[in-house]
């Protein structure tokens, strides 16, 4: 499932953030048409209930669906002040939802600031033919809203906003297909498999500026360019494989105490495997379920569905460490550095950069300034309108449904 992050989808990730109108229209055309089709996929494989177990690493795929419509409606079609980019005010009074005219009140069912993750399975939610008859609506209205906006940062900045948000829950929807084991018919395809790299990269000393500046879009947690001076290093230049990882598991380092941090044992000591999340041994060696089905495990893909702990813990193993976030940054400019396979956790802790201040979206970052870590890359779900080397991605630490690995840097 690796893939090369090629010219193009670099260009696919410039584009959405800087590109023009019909870049957009397309582009949002292109994210619905994937939230359907992931939905679809949901139908078939849980039935018309579409009902999933209330767990926190879960969400309701029609509770997802009405999400995605009702947060492009909020901030597009319904917000006076959707011409203001960053400076709307989160709080301007919005005109009815469409979905009024049924006597549904769709700010209160879909609301994720306001409804809590659990209260989501107690909702009295419009039936599947009603949500998408909601997104067809949506989309007309939001590409016809395209169409007159102003052709630049300011006046396009809730449509992307939109556009990638959509993104994040098409990758949700497949990070969920996978811990309810069904195919999610993801549309986009996975690239072929990278080429064949030194094993590790020496990294220069250097100067290096973390955040973003300069025109384009940006979410809020990116901003407050800043240097930072970054020491010469050694990193591996791709994330672990599983042949990198399988002997930390074989060697019974799940239950020695000696290389786990004090947070990474309590979440071992909760949890009964003493292997990595959907894999097992079989009559022939490792296997791993992808999607529902077990397959021979492929010891040179990257170590994936793994908790900070784990990468953590493999470190303290193998002597090494995470790189921060500035140095997976900087060595991420170098042409043998591989990434866009699976999301790296890394040292450094979600956290503001210098000056911030939070988008018109409040919930987007500041309620996890909490300590959880960076990731950052890219995983085979995520679109590539997603993969930008700036991105920065937060999970909390024993997350390992997510498609997330590691790479190292020498102690």
């Amino acid at each position: 499932m690796g893939v090369k992050l090629t010219p193009a989808i670099v260009s696919d990730a410039v584009s959405a953030r800087s590109g023009g109108k019909a870049f957009l229209a397309e582009a949002l055309r292109d994210a619905r048409t994937r939230s359907l089709s992931q939905f679809a996929a949901c139908e078939a494989a849980l039935g018309p209930g579409l009902r999933v177990p209330c767990a926190s690493e879960l969400n309701l795929p029609l509770w997802e669906l009405g999400h995605v419509g009702w947060f492009a409606d909020w901030w597009l079609a319904r917000n006076p002040q959707r011409h203001l980019g960053v400076n709307a005010r989160p709080d301007a009074a919005r005109s009815p939802a469409r979905q009024a005219t049924r006597g549904v009140d769709a700010d209160a069912l879909y609301n994720s600031s306001e409804v809590p993750h659990d209260a989501r399975w107690r909702l009295d939610l419009p039936d599947a033919q009603a949500v998408r008859d909601d997104l067809a609506a949506s989309l007309r209205d939001t590409l016809a809203l395209l169409a007159d906006a102003p052709d630049d940062d300011t006046g396009l900045y809730f449509f992307r906003l939109a556009l990638f948000h959509e993104d994040m829950h098409a990758e949700a929807a497949v990070y969920m297909a996978q811990t309810l084991g069904f195919d999610p018919q993801n549309p986009h395809p996975v690239a072929p498999a990278t080429p064949q790299r030194p094993p590790s990269l020496e990294i220069c000393a250097t100067d290096w500026t973390l955040g973003h500046s300069g025109p384009g879009f940006a979410f809020d947690n990116e901003l407050g360019a800043h240097g930072v001076q970054v020491g010469a290093f050694e990193i591996d230049a791709q994330p672990v494989t599983w042949a990198q990882y399988l002997p930390f598991v074989e060697n019974g380092s799940y239950a020695q105490r000696r290389f786990w941090g004090a947070p990474g044992w309590i979440w071992r000591l909760s949890q009964e495997r003493q292997a990595p999340r959907h894999l097992r041994q079989g009559p022939q060696g490792w296997e791993q379920q992808v999607f529902g089905g077990w397959r021979p495990l492929d010891l040179a893909a990257p170590a994936s569905h793994l908790t900070a702990f784990e990468a953590q813990a493999w470190c303290a193993w193998a002597g090494r460490r995470l790189p921060t976030e500035a140095e997976w940054e900087v060595a991420a400019q170098d042409p043998g550095f591989g990434w866009g396979r699976v999301w790296e956790w890394t040292a450094s802790a979600f956290a503001p950069f210098p000056g911030f201040v939070a988008h018109p979206y409040l919930d987007y970052s500041a309620p996890w300034f909490d300590g959880r870590p960076v990731l950052k890359g890219a995983s085979h779900a995520t679109s590539a309108r997603m993969r930008h080397p700036k991105y920065r991605n937060y999970f909390s630490p024993e997350r390992n449904d997510i498609f997330s690995g590691f790479r190292s840097v020498s102690a």
